[in-house]
């Protein structure tokens, strides 16, 4: 029977290696799962237990820690907005048109490029528009239907 202590310490390193290497929070889980199963098998405990003991403790810390972890880490990731035009009106200040490849909408203040979420949309200037996506740089929207 190989010396188990020796390969959970290997396993160990090698997972603090490629976690200082990526500092992408991928092999954290299972360093301290392979460091639970190190002192387990330090006291000689059964192989079985071992290995149960390493996935256990690598779930856990992995289901528990790991959104806690993410929020502390990626606290200075800066979130763009560009997803809070969708279902928001817009203005055509130059007509939509898809398959001449035209058409600019003005939103909060600002001209997009825009294209109608239908294939061969055409909507003329002065229309109000609600957007329905964002495509890249371009606003994916569709004409309103006012009611009268």
């Amino acid at each position: 029977m190989p010396d188990m202590t020796m390969m959970w310490l290997v396993l160990l390193i090698i997972c603090l290696i490629v976690e200082a290497l990526t500092m992408g929070l991928a092999t954290i889980w299972f360093a301290g799962g392979a460091l639970v199963a190190l002192l387990v098998s330090a006291i000689h405990a059964p192989i079985w237990l071992q290995v149960v003991l390493f996935l256990a403790v690598s779930l856990l810390l992995l289901f528990y820690t790991r959104p806690i972890a993410k929020k502390f880490f990626n606290r200075n990731v800066t979130k763009t907005n560009v997803d809070s035009v969708i279902g928001k009106n817009a203005i055509v200040v130059e007509a939509v048109d898809n398959l001449q490849g035209k058409g600019r909408v003005t939103l909060a203040g600002q001209e997009w490029t825009a294209r109608s979420v239908e294939e061969n949309g055409k909507i003329a200037e002065g229309a109000i528009v609600e957007v329905e996506a964002v495509s890249g740089v371009k606003l994916m929207v569709r004409e309103e239907k006012i009611n009268k």
